[in-house]
């Protein structure tokens, strides 16, 4: 599978939170995230272990009780089930994958 970048197929998920589907396999799905400042992903946790990467900006990442200052270069991983949640400080941009295949982020 090949995926071309189209800003028509960014979603929001939340205020100031947007998302596209960039690929995705048989096992695994990659996301593009757009953060503006101020916006924030309230904690939640779910089945798929989640691999992330900041592009750009400046977000503090809460992972099992844990924070962290994410900055560009900055990687992380979430394992199954884990508690985490996100605030973006500047505006930001993030690429996720997940483990297995997010079905609500599948193109509609």
């Amino acid at each position: 599978m090949f995926s071309k970048k189209n800003n028509a197929t960014y979603r929001d998920m939340l205020p100031g939170i947007k998302m596209r589907t960039a690929s995705y396999g048989d096992k695994t799905l990659m996301s593009e995230f757009l953060l503006e400042k101020g916006s924030s992903l309230p904690p939640h946790s779910h089945v798929h272990e989640q691999i992330g990467y900041l592009i750009s900006g400046k977000i503090i990442l809460k992972i099992g009780g844990e924070s962290f200052e994410t900055l560009p270069g900055d990687s992380w991983c979430v394992k199954s089930g884990v508690d985490h949640s996100a605030e973006a400080i500047e505006d930001s941009v993030a690429v996720e994958a997940f483990s297995p295949v997010r079905e609500d982020y599948l193109p509609k």
